[in-house]
């Protein structure tokens, strides 16, 4: 059985989903038709589950998808948390969060299982009897499980997802019932439950919080518990517990870590087998590291854990302990691969003792961990000749690749009929099971009828779009324009701020030659930023503050609208993948572990103007670069700019149209009421720069009016659009998983198709299509 742990899951919308996998769209389609209904209506009623931030979460979503239809015995761990992502609202130009209520009338999709109701122990001490430790005096906090349905496309598969709940034990603060103050005790129950009450909304940022940490060990002391529960009791369908033994656990159980979040998975399994199971350490060790498997999702230094020592010593000392002795055995095997190097020694340490002692989660994973894979092919290069280049020369055995893929499933047959029924008109419907499929269409890059056809599809979609603009904020959007679309978390790295150069570079030049002829775009950009970072809101603001600018001028009309997409979530993608022209993916290169919008863009068929950076390499590398508008410094370029010294102060001097747009900024071109709003961007990026906008933005505009250039061409744009899709096919979290299950987890995908509810399993011949048994 293969466990995938993460303390994110961005679900989005069930209803679909599920019918489109069940096979039984049309058939509910009609019958509510029948009623006088519509099933698009009772669609827009269901609350996104937005479980998740971004990219991780959604990632891990995809993946439930693909492993139920892949036919594999997997199972998605995570957190029920009361309030999700919160919900953005955009009050004149700033970001305001509200929280998201996504369970105020109940979800028709989970199952609570009050019956699975485990324990899971917090604070307490470490006690010594006969040379054997134990935990004991904690705090208890029941882990409620809430299960809910992924079914596999078309296979009759269905797998759980089960996520936790936190519920006070009854035996709660006893000592304040005994003490007569009945009605604080029931109160301070809400302290327990609080784990699961909200999800932490930073992306690529670690925030070093008491209740954050409780949150991780919460997941992971409950689903250990589910696991090895599951194992001792499975021979033969029986229930009890049959297996005394744990030689067989790594062959039986295979454990994902979504990032590191999960990471005291390792320490728990230890402590679950040297002091519960009696286990020798050295045993408890093997099993661990080779049912463990950790994936590392980003190499900002920013996002990577380091959990203070105090806080490990108060909450969870026997685990801080177990850290201590796997860091000292470890460092013992580093001394004898590397003697003298005491350099190496300090680097490699679990432990991070210069300032205030840490325990480094990405370290404490790798070293427990029998598999680590990067999530795109530049970015496993990265980890292993830059992040963790001491653990690479080390174990060079236990670094792979595994780039990241998106469910063809949501991101094409569900949010993109239309396409879909062009693609399966000319080929088939094979592809929405295997990808590559989509290669049979490259033959028809000649035909004009057909590529008129994906035009016109495009087009359908951008009305869809644009009434959906027009209803919610009010904008007439011009539908021949190019739309050009942003959607992501907000963050420095992901540069939105270079786009909105562009914006008043574009707005700019129209101003100074109102009659030149310009191809008129629709600049779209969408994403929520972390309530606590100052930078990112201020990029909403200003992008905002453009925004009222240039859609009020009347001698810009229609060449250019800005529009920020309010609230972008998965349900929204669904509406704006399908409609996009051009998707910008111009993080700067070496940042942006994988990128997975870029992939449902590219499936939709929208082309991309990108740097070489994440999984943007290998979209080039299977569509050819005369299929993707590529600009900017390479990560060797970056690397080297670095090292010699990068002055942004130089381009502002130098570079006229940066210097003018920076001091439009600065001098509040756009705000006149408030001039200096916006100096803090100004500052940062002449002085600072850290993500070198101002070296790729020459470059970024000479690419964009090269765009500009194709775009009107259009039967040469559909040619291009038309491959984007047909060279799709090694990006879908189908391929991605077959790699996991068959490189790291150690167990083959089947097309096996399972009998239906009302078949007899007899009428399957079992010799040909028997199931791949783990």
């Amino acid at each position: 059985r293969v466990y995938y742990l993460s303390l994110e899951f961005y679900m989005g919308r069930t209803l679909s989903n599920t019918m489109v996998n069940l096979g039984i769209q049309s058939s509910c389609d009609e019958a509510m038709y029948q009623l006088g209904l519509d099933i698009e209506e009772l669609e827009e009623i269901e609350d996104d589950a937005g479980l998740g931030n971004g990219g991780l979460g959604r990632l891990a979503a995809c993946f439930l998808d693909s492993m139920a239809t892949l036919g594999l015995a997997a199972y998605g761990y995570g957190i029920r948390y009361d309030y999700g992502i919160f919900a953005q609202k955009i009050e004149n130009g700033w970001q305001i969060e509200e929280p998201d209520e996504w369970l105020r009338y109940g979800n028709p999709w989970e199952k609570a299982r009050p019956e699975y109701v485990l324990p899971v122990n917090f604070f307490g001490r470490v006690e010594e009897k006969d040379g054997k430790k134990k935990w004991v005096d904690t705090q208890v906090v029941f882990a409620m499980p809430y299960d809910s349905p992924i079914p596999g496309y078309g296979n009759n598969t269905v797998n759980t997802m089960r996520l936790w709940s936190a519920k006070a034990p009854n035996s709660f603060n006893l000592r304040f019932f005994n003490s007569g103050e009945y009605i604080n005790a029931v109160c301070d129950r809400n302290l327990a439950e609080n784990i699961s009450r909200v999800l932490y909304p930073n992306d690529n940022f670690f925030e070093g919080k008491e209740l954050r940490l409780k949150q991780e060990y919460f997941l992971v002391a409950a689903t250990l518990q589910d696991i090895i529960r599951r194992f001792k009791s499975s021979r033969f369908g029986c229930r009890d517990p049959v297996r005394s033994s744990f030689d067989a656990f790594p062959g039986k159980v295979a454990i994902q870590l979504n990032d590191t979040h999960p990471a005291m998975a390792i320490p728990e399994l230890m402590r679950i087998f040297v002091d519960i199971e009696d286990l020798p350490w050295e045993k408890a060790w093997q099993i661990t590291v080779a049912t463990c498997a950790y994936t590392n999702h980003t190499v900002l230094p920013e996002a990577l854990e380091r959990w203070p020592v105090f806080l490990l010593e108060s909450l969870l000392p026997r685990h801080l302990q177990i850290i201590y002795y796997i860091n000292h055995l470890f460092l013992e095997e580093v001394r004898k691969h590397f003697p003298g190097d005491l350099g190496r020694l300090q680097r490699m340490s679990i432990v991070e003792e210069h300032g205030e002692k840490k325990i480094n989660m990405a370290h404490l994973a790798i070293v427990g961990s029998h598999a680590i894979n990067g999530v795109a092919a530049i970015h496993s290069e990265i980890i292993k000749n830059n992040t963790f280049r001491d653990f690479y020369e080390m174990f060079p055995d236990r670094f792979q690749n595994k780039t990241n893929g998106i469910t063809p499933r949501r991101w094409l047959l569900l949010c993109n009929p239309s396409l879909s029924d062009v693609i399966a008109e000319k080929i088939g419907e094979e592809w929405v099971t295997d990808l590559y499929k989509l290669t049979d269409l490259k033959q028809y890059d000649t035909n004009e009828a057909f590529l008129r056809t994906l035009t016109k599809v495009k087009q359908e979609n951008k009305m869809k779009l644009a009434e959906y603009i027009k209803t919610a904020y009010n904008i007439e959007v011009n539908i021949s324009s190019m739309f050009d679309i942003q959607v992501k978390r907000i963050h420095e790295y992901k540069r939105q701020l270079m786009n909105c150069m562009h914006i008043i570079h574009l707005y700019n030049r129209i101003k100074s030659d109102p009659n030149r002829p310009v191809v008129p775009r629709t600049v779209m950009i969408g994403g929520k930023a972390a309530p606590g970072y100052h930078m990112a809101k201020l990029i909403i603001k200003l992008i905002n503050t453009v925004a009222d600018v240039v859609n009020n001028d009347p001698i810009v009309g229609d060449k250019l609208k800005v529009v920020y997409l309010e609230n972008y979530r998965v349900s929204l993608a669904e509406k704006i993948m399908p409609a996009a022209d051009l998707s910008e993916q111009i993080s700067t290169a070496g940042t942006e572990a994988s990128g997975t919008g870029n992939m449902k863009f590219m499936l939709n068929g929208a082309l991309t103007i990108g740097t070489l950076d994440g999984a943007n390499v290998e979209m080039m590398e299977e569509m050819g670069a005369e299929n993707i508008f590529i600009f900017g410094m390479t990560v060797e370029e970056v690397e080297a700019l670095n090292k010699k010294g990068y002055k942004p102060e130089d381009y502002y001097r130098n570079n006229a149209t940066i210097r003018n747009i920076m001091d439009q900024i600065n001098n509040g071109y756009f705000n006149p009421d408030q001039p200096a709003l916006f100096r803090d961007i100004f500052n940062s990026l002449v002085h600072h720069d850290r993500f070198m906008l101002f070296a790729d933005f020459d470059a970024y505009v000479k690419c964009q009016d090269r765009v500009s250039e194709v775009f009107k061409d259009q039967l040469k744009w559909s040619k291009m659009c038309l491959h984007n899709i047909a060279s799709s096919g090694k990006f879908s979290s189908d391929r991605t998983i077959s790699e996991y299950a068959r490189d790291i987890w150690g167990t083959e995908p089947t097309e096996f198709k399972l009998p239906a509810p009302h078949e007899s399993p007899l009428q399957y011949d079992d010799s040909n299509n028997a199931p791949a048994k783990k």
